[in-house]
């Protein structure tokens, strides 16, 4: 696997704040757009371009992830293959993490966001856990 020192740092971020954190993920995969003109298609296959779908969301403790490869294992057995992971953290509140609810309802947003093709805020990596800049 590649240098995974971003998301090592990300974990390490979300642990060292004051109230209690949550890191949320959704997973997406590329596709090729509806009705793609023949440069987009040619992107797609050359593994540089497509749109993204999201596939499937999880939250998690920052302690509950030693590593990159420990999301990716996990990700592997609950559902099929991805191309990218965005991650963005919930802040809970007076000492306690966010309930469901805010999860719940932070992991639609997020998802809708990802659907939309709208990233600012949201750290991406790709499946071997390279940091991506997707903008």
């Amino acid at each position: 696997m590649n240098d995974n020192s971003h998301f090592r740092q990300l974990l390490a971020a979300a642990a060292a704040q004051s109230e209690p954190q949550r890191l949320l993920f959704v997973f997406a995969v590329a596709e090729l757009p509806d009705r793609p003109t023949p440069e987009q298609r040619e992107r797609f296959e050359s593994g540089r371009g497509g749109t993204l779908a999201p596939l499937m969301c999880v939250d998690k403790a920052p302690q509950d992830l030693a590593d990159f490869p420990a999301l990716v294992s996990e990700a592997e057995r609950a559902g099929p293959p991805w191309s990218v992971v965005f991650a963005a953290s919930l802040s809970g509140q007076a000492g306690r993490p966010p309930d469901k609810a805010r999860i719940e309802l932070a992991l639609e947003t997020m998802t809708a966001a990802v659907r939309d093709g709208r990233f600012d805020g949201f750290a991406a990596y790709g499946p071997q856990g390279e940091f991506l800049e997707i903008g």
